[in-house]
């Protein structure tokens, strides 16, 4: 069985029950609902359809709601032609209030030499741009420069031209925006995800820690408690984030490395890089990360991946990483369960080689505290012992986590009385959930454990497990120890 886990996204192609139990059963593990498409209706569908598949299948799914976040986009009424070295000029709703968007009838001044104008959807735009900087629409295919900043507009020399259409996407890089952790939008989906039970929520475009924090406090106040709140997923794909990148895995619960903006708003040749480098920082602060983006992008027409995507899928498991994820080849394309399936066996295949065995040294070694070191203990004991497994039992999922991080080969059995938790170990690196039943929330919880391994043929009688007892919701230590499976 694989260790790293898939999150594959949830679209028309893989939306009814039938397509979305293959998923699973092939080995998704998180299902990705995107709140840039589909509205509540649809989206509270796929909700039911993987809470009944839970109950059915009897394992762990997540749900992951992915949140649009401030996405500035074009606002004009028809297609405008630029070319290279032409002056235009850029602007906002803010600067033109009294205009309905997208402009539909915009007129210029017939003596201004620069005729040319295209407008963005997002408020304050203008002000968090200056000269200088760059402006990239439809995935960097259009590029102007700013050189000049009026209060109104943006003048800007086009460094690559072509055609400008209405709702493409624009990335500004080196721009300081304001927008806030949520959109009004997103505030409405936050509600409608956290209401529907979703186990992690995505923030998309994230500057700094301050956002999650702030995200973090809506949750607490629609929930109306402090702890056991949907994890937040940060998603890197920035240049801003990159700048702030160790406050926020600081302040997140899981970091997704979003390879499609990222590789917009900063050099495409340094952003496998980056990768590397987010893998192991959240490796060192033992918080989960997924990699993402294009992993297997020709499969949404294809039955069959590129060398290339087979080679990026396995670079990311050898780099670590807690989590594949697939986009557009899960959603919208022709082969979502055979996608699935080939990452699957590449997963395996990959797992199975001597190439992602742990470097130790990618660990933080200066985390002295008691709670540490008994979990350091545990990690030893098994390393160095015959045990063939650890068996983990943990409210929170925080312990599951810290040992996870060390990537051992041998099993890992997590078992919970929390449901949420139970469906958030779907993201964690080799976790294999049990869902405790509260009868079963007492002493001898391992031997109701051990007797479901030894029936799912996981673990034989003989066998020898370490066993570490997470009380950290009652204010103790966690205790280690090694059982024998009768």
């Amino acid at each position: 069985m694989k260790k790293t886990k898939i999150v594959a996204t949830i679209g028309p192609a893989s939306n009814s029950k039938e397509v979305l139990g293959e998923l699973v059963k092939s080995g998704m593990n998180v299902c990705r609902i995107n709140f840039s498409h589909g509205d509540h209706e649809s989206n509270g569908k796929v909700f039911a359809i993987v809470k009944e598949l839970r109950m059915e299948l009897k394992r762990p799914i997540g749900i992951l709601a992915d949140l649009q976040g401030p996405r500035v986009r074009i606002a004009i009424d028809k297609e405008l032609e630029i070319t290279e070295g032409e002056i235009i000029r850029v602007s906002d709703p803010k600067s033109f209030p009294n205009f309905q968007f997208p402009i539909s009838n915009f007129q210029s001044n017939p003596n201004d030499p620069i005729s040319k104008i295209f407008f963005v959807d997002n408020d304050n735009v203008i002000d968090g741009i200056e000269v200088g900087n760059e402006i990239l629409v439809e995935d960097g295919l259009k590029k102007v420069k700013v050189i000049k900043k009026e209060k109104e507009f943006l003048e800007a020399e086009v460094l690559v031209g072509g055609i400008i259409k209405n709702h493409k996407g624009v990335n500004i890089p080196d721009a300081k925006f304001n927008f806030g952790a949520v959109t009004v939008k997103d505030e409405k989906d936050l509600e409608f995800a956290i209401k529907n039970e979703a186990d992690f929520v995505a923030l998309s475009f994230v500057s700094n820690a301050a956002e999650i924090i702030e995200t973090r406090e809506k949750m607490k106040k629609i929930l109306g408690r402090e702890d056991f709140l949907p994890q937040i997923v940060s998603k890197i794909e920035r240049k801003e984030a990159i700048n702030n990148l160790d406050e926020i895995i600081e302040a997140t619960d899981v970091v997704m490395v979003a390879r499609g903006d990222l590789g917009i708003e900063l050099e495409e040749s340094k952003v496998v890089l980056y990768q590397k480098e987010i893998i192991k920082k959240c490796l060192q602060k033992a918080k989960p990360v997924i990699v993402a983006t294009q992993m297997m992008d020709s499969m949404i027409v294809n039955p069959i991946p590129t060398r290339a995507e087979v080679s990026d899928v396995s670079n990311a498991v050898i780099d670590h990483t807690d989590a594949v994820m697939l986009s557009g080849e899960s959603a919208n394309g022709k082969y979502p369960v055979k996608t699935v399936t080939m990452m699957n066996k590449i997963v395996v295949d990959t797992e199975s080689s001597p190439y992602d065995d742990v470097n130790e040294g990618n660990f933080n070694q200066n985390t002295l505290t008691d709670y540490m070191a008994i979990i350091n203990s545990a990690c030893d004991l098994l390393k160095n012992s015959d045990s063939k497994a650890i068996v983990i039992f943990t409210q929170s999922g925080f312990t599951a986590r810290l040992i996870s991080n060390h990537r051992f080969e041998k099993l890992m059995i997590v078992a919970t009385n929390n449901s949420l938790t139970y469906n958030q170990l779907s993201i964690v690196w080799g976790a294999r959930a049990y869902l405790l039943k509260e009868e079963e929330f007492n002493d001898k919880f391992t031997d109701s454990i051990l007797e479901k391994c030894k029936n799912e043929n996981k673990l034989k009688i003989g066998d020898k497990v370490v066993v570490v007892k997470d009380k950290s919701g009652k204010g103790v230590l966690p205790t280690i120890g090694i059982k024998e499976v009768k």
